[in-house]
């Protein structure tokens, strides 16, 4: 800067001047040298007095700069002290080094040097060191924290009425549900108009109270739909008190054979009502593809669910198997080639389905393949009856056979599952936009949802009891060949225990007609024995077996044996025989590296709940889910779960 100055550009011009009349000096001086003289002498006299106030000019200016700095050093202090922004220091034992004024009227004291920051900023101990934006509540106050750990500093600004408004906008955001009593013409069968309408009114009036108390709008749209309207706040409420609605229309009509449940589908977080609309319905649609009397709570991306206590009622029409029968029919005849693809890892429920959907696709006089991406020990014993019937094996095939003749005109019939991740071949869903499912499981947040044909029925006992209805409806003169039949039979039997779990009048209407088509008991009853060896084995990990919540028994097999998923499943079977066992979970590693937990229970818990919250799923009375880490880890994350649970709302009924 001082140099810039001392030789600015605008002092050349006085040189030049100088310069000049020295030089008309010199001139003067050779006509008249007098003149010259004096001329001279004047010059001297300008150049003094010039120098003179150049030397003035630098004081001045050392003077001005000086000054400068004291009062921007002055006001440096001065906003130090005076924003309202808080400044800490503290040194690498987290205690406070220095602070300016606006922390100490923040925490209302003289001074904090020397204090621990935790003592008065405690919700910084969870939080890593990393230069973020954090936000603390001190008192009534909010404030935005700048931390920068790498200088051990701290910004802090209040941001309590902007945060008051943010949370203002937040509870103020529209969300739309739909009620619906999902058993309505179940409950009320067999009643006369007047014990219906004081059922219907008791019920209707329950609801209008509930809506009432929380300050819900509700408006009556059917039958039985309500449409209800609320504020964010309003719905997080629900979502403390976890619906208890549900509950109370259930005790009400307790009395019935039949009681009634509603099932709830709510949204929120979508910027248009339309979207929000849509997005309530596809959340009724999931509560009744999980078995009714539960609540879908669809908030932005977060998904949760709520209730879901008790069993899925058993439909007592077959006008959908019919129709659903018909139109897959249609889509049979309507396609060059059909493709049918269970669960990985498949069981006799999926083969059997498999074997069923085949049957159908023959009948229709289509070209059908079973895709079967390998032999696991749950089939092994099925697999090897399969092979000796040359008719019948020669339908499977591998998945990448499947992928080589899939094409756009094929349709493609998903099994005993619904989710695209867990299908034989994953790949092959995208080769053609024809899909149907057909499965019994109670319906997750991963759905094939470009299906063209849906046929999920969570109250059956198993998806070989909804084709064997299915298969009633292709054709009325249908036979089956007596290996078609049993494996069909075979996977009613397994997934029902012998008849013991989950277990309707269609269920054994199902059975019935397969048995009139010839399936042998005495050959599923071969196919399900088991040897010694996997007895021992069972045992060894039954004896591990402790009992917690009084009716709860959770077994966990040795670290260095390992088990396969259906020995898993077999021990929480037997374990749930036991004397006052209500729940059973076994975990054990598997051969694949992943540690596998299967879950059972009678009814009085929901276990498919408790295996969503691990990443799996199932139904209300039988679940599973694989998980990465050791046994340890698994075994410690369920019982957290568990204990979330009993806190909420209880394990039990």
């Amino acid at each position: 800067m001082p140099k810039f100055l001392l030789k600015r550009w605008h002092g050349q011009h006085i040189v030049w001047m100088f310069v000049l009349l020295i030089a008309l000096t010199a001139i003067i001086y050779m006509f008249k040298w007098w003149l010259g003289l004096t001329a001279f002498l004047l010059c001297g006299v300008m150049a003094y007095f010039t120098l003179q106030a150049e030397t003035a000019f630098r004081r001045e200016l050392n003077t001005y700069v000086g000054t400068i700095t004291h009062r921007v050093k002055k006001a440096g202090n001065e906003v130090m002290s005076g924003l309202p922004i808080g400044i800490i220091l503290y040194n690498e034992e987290k205690r406070i080094e220095w602070h300016n004024p606006f922390v100490a009227k923040m925490l209302g004291q003289d001074s904090v040097i020397g204090e621990s920051l935790f003592d008065y900023f405690p919700d910084l101990k969870n939080k890593k060191d990393k230069a973020e934006l954090l936000e603390l509540k001190v008192g009534q106050f909010i404030y935005q924290v700048w931390s920068k750990p790498e200088e051990r500093l701290l910004y802090l600004r209040e941001i309590t009425e902007q945060a008051m408004l943010a949370k203002k906008y937040e509870d103020s955001k529209t969300a739309i549900g739909i009620v619906m009593m999902d058993n309505l013409e179940e409950a009320t069968q067999g009643l006369d108009d007047q014990t219906r309408s004081l059922m219907l009114a008791k019920v209707t009036g329950e609801i209008t109270e509930w809506a009432q108390k929380n300050q819900l709008y509700l408006r009556r749209t059917s039958s039985d739909r309500f449409l209800i309207l609320m504020d964010q706040k309003a719905l997080r409420q629900l979502e403390q008190t976890r619906f208890e609605l549900l509950d109370d229309v259930r005790d009400l009509t307790i009395e019935n054979k039949l009681p009634l449940t509603l099932s709830i589908g709510i949204a929120s977080g979508a910027e248009q009502l339309t979207e929000l609309g849509q997005m309530a319905q596809m959340g009724l649609d999931m509560s009744l593809g999980r078995g009714g009397d539960q609540v879908t709570v669809k908030v932005g991306q977060r998904l949760s669910f709520y209730g879901g206590r008790t069993n899925a009622v058993e439909k007592r029409t077959r006008v959908r198997a019919r129709v659903i029968s018909h139109a897959l029919r249609d889509l049979m005849k309507d396609s060059d080639k059909v493709i049918i693809m269970g669960h990985r890892f498949a069981d006799m429920d999926s083969i059997g389905a498999a074997i069923g959907v085949l049957k159908a696709v023959q009948v229709v006089g289509k070209e059908g393949y079973i895709v079967l991406e390998g032999v696991n020990p749950a089939i092994q014993k099925v697999m090897e009856t399969i092979s000796a019937d040359e008719r019948l094996h020669r339908w499977f095939i591998t998945p990448e056979q499947g992928m080589q003749i899939t094409t756009q005109r094929s349709l493609a019939v998903v099994v005993d599952t619904h989710k695209a991740s867990m299908v034989a071949e994953p790949k092959l869903l995208q080769l053609t936009h024809r899909v149907v499912v057909v499965d019994h499981h109670r319906r997750s947040e991963e759905f094939i949802h470009d299906a063209t044909l849906v046929y999920m029925e969570p109250y059956a006992s198993s998806t070989c009891e909804l084709v064997t209805e299915l298969l009633q409806y292709i054709n009325e003169k249908l036979s089956m060949e007596v290996l078609e039949a049993t494996m069909l039979l075979a996977g009613i039997v397994v997934d029902t225990k012998s008849f013991s779990l989950r277990t309707g009048a269609r269920t054994f209407e199902a059975a019935s007609y397969l048995r009139r088509n010839g399936a042998d008991s005495a050959l599923i009853q071969k196919l399900l024995k088991e040897d010694l060896d996997s007895y021992i084995e069972r045992s060894e990990i039954i004896k591990h077996t402790e009992t917690i919540y009084e009716h709860v028994a959770l077994a966990v097999a040795e670290p260095s044996r390992k088990y396969s998923q259906l020995m898993i499943a077999q021990v929480a079977d037997t374990l749930l025989n036991m004397t006052n066992i209500m729940a059973s979970f076994v975990i054990a590693e598997r051969p694949d590296g992943l540690i596998g937990i299967s879950a059972r229970s009678l009814g009085q818990m929901n276990v498919q709940v408790v295996m969503e919250r691990l990443g799996g799923g199932g139904h209300l009375t039988n679940a599973a889910t694989q998980t990465d880490g050791t046994l340890e880890e698994a075994t410690n994350r369920l019982k957290q779960v568990l204990a979330d649970m009993q806190e909420e709302e209880g394990l039990f009924e």
